[in-house]
Protein backbone atom coordinates (compact mmCIF):
# COMPACT_ATOMS: atom_id res chain seq x y z
CA UNK A 1 0.00 0.00 0.00
CA UNK A 2 1.36 3.48 -0.85
CA UNK A 3 2.08 5.92 1.46
CA UNK A 4 -0.65 7.92 0.98
CA UNK A 5 -3.15 5.10 0.95
CA UNK A 6 -1.54 4.41 4.31
CA UNK A 7 -1.95 7.91 5.73
CA UNK A 8 -5.70 8.32 4.45
CA UNK A 9 -6.60 5.06 6.19
CA UNK A 10 -5.47 5.75 9.56
CA UNK A 11 -7.24 9.30 9.14
CA UNK A 12 -10.15 7.35 9.16
CA UNK A 13 -9.93 4.74 11.41
CA UNK A 14 -8.96 7.76 13.71
CA UNK A 15 -11.96 10.01 12.66
CA UNK A 16 -14.30 6.80 13.02
CA UNK A 17 -12.50 5.86 16.39
CA UNK A 18 -13.28 9.54 18.10
CA UNK A 19 -16.81 10.10 16.78
CA UNK A 20 -18.30 6.24 17.20
CA UNK A 21 -20.65 6.63 20.08
CA UNK A 22 -19.75 9.91 21.36
CA UNK A 23 -21.46 13.08 20.90
CA UNK A 24 -19.77 14.62 17.89
CA UNK A 25 -18.65 18.15 18.89
CA UNK A 26 -17.73 20.97 16.58
CA UNK A 27 -14.16 20.64 17.94
CA UNK A 28 -14.17 17.09 16.43
CA UNK A 29 -16.03 17.78 13.07
CA UNK A 30 -12.94 20.69 12.46
CA UNK A 31 -10.16 18.36 13.80
CA UNK A 32 -11.23 15.58 10.78
CA UNK A 33 -13.87 17.28 8.18
CA UNK A 34 -13.74 20.43 5.62
CA UNK A 35 -16.32 19.05 3.41
CA UNK A 36 -19.30 20.93 4.86
CA UNK A 37 -21.60 18.90 3.22
CA UNK A 38 -20.47 15.97 5.41
CA UNK A 39 -20.37 17.81 8.49
CA UNK A 40 -24.19 19.43 7.70
CA UNK A 41 -24.65 15.13 7.86
CA UNK A 42 -23.28 14.30 10.44
CA UNK A 43 -24.98 17.51 12.31
CA UNK A 44 -28.11 16.08 11.06
CA UNK A 45 -27.54 12.24 11.87
CA UNK A 46 -26.52 13.40 15.42
CA UNK A 47 -29.50 15.10 16.05
CA UNK A 48 -31.78 12.63 15.32
CA UNK A 49 -29.26 9.32 16.41
CA UNK A 50 -27.51 10.76 19.36
CA UNK A 51 -24.01 9.39 19.94
CA UNK A 52 -24.33 7.17 17.00
CA UNK A 53 -21.66 4.73 16.10
CA UNK A 54 -20.77 2.78 13.02
CA UNK A 55 -19.26 -0.66 13.05
CA UNK A 56 -16.68 -0.97 10.06
CA UNK A 57 -16.97 -5.04 8.07
CA UNK A 58 -14.42 -3.59 5.89
CA UNK A 59 -12.01 -0.67 5.00
CA UNK A 60 -9.98 -0.18 1.92
CA UNK A 61 -7.76 2.51 0.50
CA UNK A 62 -6.51 3.58 -2.73
CA UNK A 63 -4.52 6.98 -2.70
CA UNK A 64 -6.08 9.35 -1.21
CA UNK A 65 -10.06 7.69 -1.46
CA UNK A 66 -10.74 5.37 1.61
CA UNK A 67 -14.02 2.85 1.43
CA UNK A 68 -15.82 1.76 3.92
CA UNK A 69 -18.75 -0.87 4.63
CA UNK A 70 -20.19 -1.09 7.75
CA UNK A 71 -23.38 -0.64 10.23
CA UNK A 72 -24.82 2.03 11.63
CA UNK A 73 -26.54 2.22 15.22
CA UNK A 74 -28.00 4.37 16.86
CA UNK A 75 -31.52 5.05 18.95
CA UNK A 76 -34.02 7.25 17.23
CA UNK A 77 -34.28 10.05 19.83
CA UNK A 78 -35.03 13.39 17.35
CA UNK A 79 -36.51 13.74 14.57
CA UNK A 80 -35.33 12.43 11.46
CA UNK A 81 -36.64 12.97 7.65
CA UNK A 82 -40.24 14.04 9.14
CA UNK A 83 -40.30 11.47 11.35
CA UNK A 84 -40.81 12.63 15.02
CA UNK A 85 -38.67 10.39 17.62
CA UNK A 86 -39.54 6.99 18.07
CA UNK A 87 -37.09 5.88 20.57
CA UNK A 88 -36.31 2.61 18.18
CA UNK A 89 -33.11 1.30 17.88
CA UNK A 90 -31.90 1.12 14.41
CA UNK A 91 -29.33 -0.69 12.51
CA UNK A 92 -28.20 -0.07 8.89
CA UNK A 93 -26.21 -1.01 6.61
CA UNK A 94 -24.07 1.39 4.73
CA UNK A 95 -21.10 2.16 2.25
CA UNK A 96 -19.06 5.42 2.70
CA UNK A 97 -16.57 6.91 0.26
CA UNK A 98 -14.14 9.42 1.75
CA UNK A 99 -11.32 11.81 -0.13
CA UNK A 100 -8.46 12.84 2.26
CA UNK A 101 -7.01 16.32 1.29
CA UNK A 102 -4.47 17.94 3.69
CA UNK A 103 -4.63 15.69 6.54
CA UNK A 104 -8.99 15.97 6.90
CA UNK A 105 -12.33 15.10 4.68
CA UNK A 106 -12.67 16.54 1.76
CA UNK A 107 -15.83 14.63 0.06
CA UNK A 108 -17.61 11.77 0.95
CA UNK A 109 -20.63 9.58 -0.84
CA UNK A 110 -22.81 7.42 1.08
CA UNK A 111 -24.71 4.86 -0.52
CA UNK A 112 -27.49 3.24 2.19
CA UNK A 113 -31.13 1.82 1.45
CA UNK A 114 -33.03 4.51 2.84
CA UNK A 115 -36.11 3.11 2.73
CA UNK A 116 -35.08 0.11 5.12
CA UNK A 117 -33.72 2.86 7.85
CA UNK A 118 -37.47 4.48 7.02
CA UNK A 119 -38.96 1.36 7.73
CA UNK A 120 -36.94 0.67 11.05
CA UNK A 121 -38.64 3.65 12.27
CA UNK A 122 -42.50 4.05 10.61
CA UNK A 123 -43.09 -0.11 11.17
Amino acid sequence: MKAAAIGSKQLIEEYIENLGSKPKTEELLDRYVGDPALKEHIRQTEAAFPGYSIDVEEMVAEGDVVAIRGTLQGVHKGAFAGVPPTGRQVKQEAMVFYRVSDGRIAKFWLQMDSKALMDQLTA
